[in-house]
């Protein structure tokens, strides 16, 4: 079980190594008075860091609020 992890641990690193050489290209985003320039990949990390913080914070929320 300990190496099928560490096997998947090493074929999701190389899937976000190749994720992230392939989108180095620096995109502009726009949102109301800011404006964020920096490389897509980066972007789409930091959207998907929030996304799943939003998700485990509502999740918990609705969890302990369900008991009642």
């Amino acid at each position: 079980m300990q190496q099928l992890k560490f096997i998947l641990g090493i074929a999701l690193l190389l899937l976000l190594v190749i994720f992230t050489a392939q989108n180095t290209e620096m995109v502009t985003i726009n949102f109301f008075f800011w404006k964020l320039s920096s490389a897509r990949a980066l972007l789409v990390f930091f959207i998907l860091a929030v996304g799943i913080v939003v998700g485990l914070i509502v999740g918990t929320w609705l969890a302990t609020h369900k008991k009642h």
